[in-house]
């Protein structure tokens, strides 16, 4: 008998709002790092008849400057819409307890809402340039 080869499939595609301001550091490399909750709902019919609703919540970590643009950007309560992949991230603790914690590792976070500042809607790209003439 063969053995079954499984995809190797790893995409995470998440919406919300954050829960808290993002918490952007550099890593000892100088990396750019941001982390921040994002806070996601499910609203479904009950096995009674009546509609529920679900809460969860989900860490997010960016890196270089996506991690930048978000540390930037995104405020407490923000709506974001996250594309990455599952990723484990294991640690050891002073006392010399092993942990671990399933984060998501955003590729791109697409910024939902209008900037209060400004009537633009956020993105990780450059704005585009005009030419001379002053058009697009």
């Amino acid at each position: 008998m063969t053995e079954l080869k499984l995809p190797e499939i790893n995409r995470v595609l998440l919406s919300g709002r954050l829960t808290r301001d993002p918490e952007p550091r550099f890593a000892a490399d100088g990396t750019a790092v941001t982390s921040f909750t994002l806070a996601f709902h499910r609203r479904y019919r009950a096995r009674d008849g009546r509609y529920a609703e679900q809460t969860g919540f989900a860490t997010v970590m960016a890196y270089q400057r996506l991690a930048e643009v978000c540390g930037q950007y995104l405020r407490k309560g923000s709506a974001a819409l996250v594309e990455g992949r599952l990723q484990m991230r294991e640690w050891t603790t002073r006392q010399g307890g092993k942990q671990q914690r399933l984060e998501i590792r955003a590729d791109s976070v697409h910024f939902l809402e209008k900037s209060p500042d400004d009537a633009t809607l956020f993105s990780a790209a450059p704005p585009e340039q005009s030419d001379e003439s002053g058009s697009a």
